[in-house]
């Protein structure tokens, strides 16, 4: 028998609610919608009616929003599913963090990836008492990320095949693209094998320091140490890692150096 997962749905527009509760009716048979609320406050009202996994939350709400309500609430209870029209930096970070989210208008596809991530999200809470507390950490970072008005991501989440990790960006080295996985390689000489695709980071890393060598490595300028063209093209890190560049990326690599540099001075 098919385990079920309880939900409500809390966003201030009706029709929102209503087509999500549908879809999920439709392509998500695993999850229940118990009730829906038009406000963080009958958000709250429902939760010490209904006994809930998920929460299907609309980030942007009149009077009180998304993280908002869930400073209010118990952390490590519930896993949420943002619900957000967010673009640019805002969407960076949300794909920088362990949360899991919806953009309006919601795709059965995109629900379908957003509840299985969330059940997987949700088992791993369950299961680890630390994965609770990094997602709580998570959903901090997140709301500090959108609102602290820079236009970098700090720090990311990292899913593994078995949690979370909590990543400072400064602390990145270089990444390699292993299939549809991403090996980030952190200072210290510490590894760690991310569930995310390479194209995932480069979209979420979009910043100077940050760039495409070869179509499987992003290195972080920060770590460079010296650039060779004797037999190929080189870049050497702070670490002694020698990395090939690919030549289609040696112009813009060049530029990105130029600029970096001055960036910084």
């Amino acid at each position: 028998m098919m385990k079920k997962y309880r939900a409500i749905i809390i966003d201030d527009e009706r029709n929102v609610r209503e087509v999500l509760e549908l879809l999920l009716y439709q392509y998500c048979k695993e999850v229940e919608v118990v009730a829906l609320a038009a406000s963080a406050a009958e958000g709250r009202e429902l939760l010490s009616r209904h006994e809930v996994d998920f929460i299907f939350l609309d980030i942007s709400m009149p009077k009180e929003d998304g993280f908002s309500f869930l400073s209010s609430i118990q952390t490590g209870v519930y896993s949420v599913i943002f619900v957000t029209a967010f673009e640019g930096y805002a969407l960076r970070a949300l794909k920088a963090s362990a949360v899991d989210y919806l953009l309006k208008p919601i795709s059965p596809q995109d629900l379908r990836e957003a509840v299985s991530k969330a059940i997987r999200h949700h088992l791993l809470m369950k299961s680890k008492e630390p994965e609770k507390k990094i997602y709580h950490e998570s959903l901090v970072n997140l709301n500090e990320s959108i609102n602290s008005g820079s236009k970098f991501i700090k720090k990311i989440t990292v899913s593994e095949q078995f949690g979370f990790q909590l990543v400072d960006t400064s602390d990145i080295m270089y990444l390699e693209a292993d299939s549809n996985y991403t090996i980030l390689h952190l200072s210290g000489l510490k590894k760690i094998v991310a569930t995310k695709t390479m194209g995932d980071f480069e979209k979420i890393l979009d910043q100077p320091a940050f760039f495409r060598i070869h179509k499987s490595i992003i290195i972080n300028l920060n770590y460079l140490k010296a650039y060779s063209s004797y037999q190929g093209n080189f870049v050497s890190l702070i670490d002694g890692t020698s990395l090939s560049i690919s030549r289609r990326r040696l112009n813009d690599f060049r530029e990105a150096i130029k600029h970096f540099t001055k960036s910084i001075e």
